[in-house]
């Protein structure tokens, strides 16, 4: 940040026992700071309280909302009753505040938020704020777009169902069915306080999606840039120079990118969407229905009425799925290295990349790779009632070793 020239002449004067008098800023700093880190005190004085609060690009209700956001993300109660008070006068209403630390229980933790709840109380309790400012004003739930939501569920459902289906659940009907559509909070300041709470908190790689949907959510480029701003005095400047690459990324994607943005028609909705190659993370395929290594990459899965979904998938030498079946078929598409593949009953084959592999509704099967070689292979399937596997028992060494003679 560029400091006026005014501020650093304070800086100099400040420096100087010998400056002449004349009118001092407002000090903000408690005694105790000035005493013990005189540089620390000039610093929270004349650039934090004295320069960036005052700068418009964002609201004070908004910076106060950032910075309870940055405090609770941190776990730093401590700091958090000046704030709470500061907040009350930037006029963000009791029962926001109780919104936003609700929230960030599911985004920082339940043991930060239950940390911030003490001190807020002590807060309202002086403040004369009764339990009647508290309760949010109406108990219906929000709107939501549905298709938009679908998608995100479908989103979720794809990366996440193999390995935790019960954080699946608990995030389509609590997170975002219920917490994201209560009215103690905007949706814009719901989406200020996430995207606040994971800059603080160094999830970078949660930024994205949510960052765009802060914007949709009404949300200014502006501000967002502010908010990175303001959080380098709160949450460090690592975390805050880290998060400017992603926002980057997602301020061109909304500006037309023809590499990132997706194509829409004229009545605004999405017709073209482009999951770019390492833009979700790579997950482990569970012992529970793998042998071996396997790591699974950009998984894909079509909301309603599409059922079609799949993933890319590495088998390291010699692993291999478990015997299953799918109820509408599958399938294999081999772009590297080479590997087996069986269905119940027949012999093991070899599938080299290029080889189109297609195993009918209900065949028993199973496909890895070869004992000396790795195998990747685009999967893709089709569900039926919401289920695209039945998984059985692991495919034992003795099965396995007929075909591990197959070499590079």
């Amino acid at each position: 940040m560029k400091l006026p020239v005014a501020t650093l002449a304070l800086f100099s004067v400040a420096a100087s026992a010998e400056a002449e008098p004349g009118p001092k800023p407002q000090r903000v700093a408690p005694a105790i700071v000035h005493e013990t880190t005189p540089a620390l005190g000039m610093y929270t004085d004349h650039v934090l309280f004295g320069d960036v609060w005052k700068r418009p690009e964002l609201a004070p209700r908004d910076r106060s909302i950032v910075t309870i956001a940055a405090l609770v993300a941190g776990g730093n109660t401590a700091q958090m009753t000046g704030h709470v008070n500061r907040a009350l006068d930037n006029g963000v209403e009791p029962g926001e505040i109780a919104g936003i630390i609700t929230h960030l229980a599911f985004y920082t933790g339940w043991p930060k938020a239950m940390s911030a709840v003490g001190v807020t109380k002590d807060v309202f309790a002086q403040r004369g704020v009764g339990p009647d400012q508290i309760a949010p004003g109406s108990s219906e739930p929000l709107p939501v777009d549905e298709a938009s939501e679908a998608r995100r569920a479908a989103a979720v459902e794809a990366q996440v169902g193999d390995i935790a289906p019960a954080l699946v659940r608990y995030t389509n009907s609590v997170l975002f069915g219920d917490l994201w559509r209560r009215a103690d909070l905007a949706p814009r300041d719901r989406s200020l306080v996430t995207i606040a709470a994971l800059i603080a908190g160094g999830q970078a790689e949660q930024l994205p999606f949510h960052l765009n949907r802060g914007m949709d959510n009404g949300l200014t480029q502006p501000q967002l840039s502010e908010v990175v701003t303001h959080l380098a005095f709160y949450a460090g400047w690592p975390r805050a120079m880290s998060a400017i690459p992603v926002a980057r990324s997602v301020f061109e994607a909304r500006a037309g990118s023809p590499d990132e943005a997706p194509a829409s028609n004229t009545q605004g909705e999405t017709t073209l969407e482009i999951l770019r190659h390492g833009s979700q993370p790579s997950g482990t395929g569970p012992a529970e229905y793998f042998t071996g290594s396997v790591r699974i990459d950009s998984r894909f899965q079509r909301s309603e009425p599409a059922r079609i979904g799949g993933a890319i998938v590495t088998f390291e030498p010699a692993a291999r799925t478990a015997w299953h079946t799918h109820p509408l078929g599958q399938t294999l598409i081999v772009t590297s290295g080479h590997g087996l593949v069986q269905r119940e009953g027949g012999p093991i084959e070899e599938i080299r990349p290029g080889d189109v592999v297609w195993i009918p509704p209900g065949e028993k099967h199973w496909h890895g790779a070869t004992a000396a070689s790795a195998m990747t292979h685009v999967a893709i399937a089709e569900s039926l009632d919401g289920r695209s596997v039945d998984w059985m028992e692991h495919v034992s060494d003795e099965q396995y070793g007929r075909g591990s003679p197959i070499q590079n």
